[in-house]
């Protein structure tokens, strides 16, 4: 069931107020099918870790981090755990100033506190004192860093079937040469395709989804070797470097 953090006609209004922000918690896991707004949208989790699809690429969301959205772009998302977390609806004419892509935003104190402090507003227009702090959440969503927290998909049709296949066991070890078998396709070829759709060598993109699915198990408080083991790596050491090297820090530190 769909259970939208503001009323579906709010969201699709791209007038109103400049911005709506809103906090949400539940005890439950939340998932939502692909939607889509005439509001740009700021998401973060609170705690916790989410899982967003949008635009053809999967991103994962840990808390202290936040992904935007530009207006209608389709997109879903599901928690990892009991949901905790808050959003920001941008109304569709103060979009022009920000990232005209999905990302994900390394979001500071600042904003957090301005999102915590909108979220106690009404649904009516913003006084002065309000839209001064809707700015400032407009400037902080424009100048905060990007993080590197996505993934692309491929788009053809049997290297997506690749690529779900090791978003759902990123600890299938078959060889490149095995999965190009496996959809019927040369392995040069794979190779190829894979770089052209993705930006990635196939071996890179396949890192890259343990690291997001390693993000995902560490956030359910799984350890570091049960994590690494369950990705396939017989030496943790090897998971450790790799996931240093992709995100800057330890498994252990993160």
């Amino acid at each position: 069931m769909f259970d939208p953090m503001i009323p579906p006609a709010q969201a699709a209004d791209a007038s109103g107020p400049l911005l709506l922000a809103v906090g949400h918690h539940s005890s439950e896991v939340r998932v939502t099918s692909l939607h889509h707004h005439a509001r740009g949208q700021l998401l973060g989790a609170a705690q916790g870790l989410l899982s967003v699809d949008a635009a053809n690429t999967r991103w994962v969301v840990p808390a202290s981090y936040a992904i935007w959205l530009p207006p209608d772009v389709p997109h879903g998302l599901r928690s990892h755990g009991p949901f905790s977390g808050w959003s920001v609806y941008v109304a569709a004419s103060a979009c022009a100033e920000l990232p005209s892509e999905p990302c994900v935003l390394v979001v500071s104190s600042l904003l957090r506190e301005a999102v915590a402090r909108a979220s106690t507003w009404g649904a009516d227009g913003l006084d002065e004192p309000q839209t001064r702090l809707g700015a400032v959440i407009l400037d902080e969503i424009h100048l905060s860093p990007h993080a590197a927290l996505g993934l692309q998909m491929p788009q053809d049709i049997r290297l997506l079937k690749v690529a779900q296949a090791l978003c759902e066991q990123p600890g299938d070890e078959r060889r490149l040469e095995e999965w190009a078998e496996w959809v019927d396709i040369a392995p040069r070829t794979l190779t190829r395709r894979f770089i052209a759709e993705t930006g990635f060598t196939f071996t890179e993109w396949r890192q890259r989804v343990r690291v997001l699915k390693a993000l995902e198990l560490l956030a359910t408080g799984r350890s570091v070797k049960a994590t690494a083991l369950d990705l396939g790596y017989d030496n943790v050491s090897a998971f450790i470097a790799m996931f240093r090297r992709l995100l800057g820090v330890t498994p252990g530190r993160y």
